[in-house]
């Protein structure tokens, strides 16, 4: 197998990329960054620390990432497994990049900066829902960030409910927990009793 190992093998190969590629990246988030911000309901967070790397969910309503000023973001942490890979990650180091999807849009957003995680009480509470506050909220400090081109969600045609794939068809959460702690958790009741939990327990 040839690898490539330097970046001038890679440079043969993309050549340098075009003004597009370069002059759409801010170093603050500007008014047409913001409103891709306010506008998106998903995004990926991605961390660092001594055990490697992670990428996490983020989902709530649309403007999950509250901008605060133009170099300043707040993301809720909402419920979940209570891994916590991502704070942990960011407790230890601060570099995190955030992808944000926007349904229906082909535009991506990216950003790259540094977190800290707040329990400022004041800050948890201007964040409830449902009269539920979340335990943290992650900080970032906007270092870049710029939108990506359509090209892969046009791709894999993401927004189409035509590709979309049947849930019948994939294992279920419930299927896999049993298969990988042989039985001892998940299988059926796990699965019928989700949305139930997840309703209680959504904020």
């Amino acid at each position: 197998m040839s690898v490539i190992a330097t970046i001038d093998q890679l440079e043969a190969i993309y050549g340098q990329p075009n003004e597009a590629s370069t002059v759409k990246v801010a170093d603050r988030v500007t008014p047409a960054y913001r409103i891709l911000i306010e506008k998106s309901p998903f995004a990926a967070l991605a961390t660092s620390g001594p055990e490697g790397l992670d990428c996490s969910p983020r989902g709530e309503l649309p403007g999950l990432v509250r901008v605060h000023d133009e170099k300043t973001l707040m993301m809720p942490d909402r419920r979940g497994n209570n891994r916590v890979d991502s704070l942990r990650n960011i407790v230890r180091d601060p570099r995190v990049a955030l992808l944000f999807l926007i349904p229906g849009s082909g535009s991506t957003l990216r950003l790259n900066g540094r977190a800290q995680v707040s329990v400022d009480p004041e800050l948890l509470a201007s964040f409830a829902i449902e009269g539920k506050a979340p335990r943290t909220v992650v900080v970032i400090t906007v270092a870049e960030i710029y939108f990506q081109c359509a090209r892969a969600i046009v791709r894999s045609d993401l927004w189409n409910p035509d590709r979309w794939v049947d849930p019948k068809s994939l294992p279920t959460p419930g299927q896999i927990l049993a298969d990988m702690s042989d039985n001892r958790v998940g299988g059926e009741q796990y699965d019928r009793e989700w949305p139930e939990r997840a309703r209680r327990t959504m904020w």
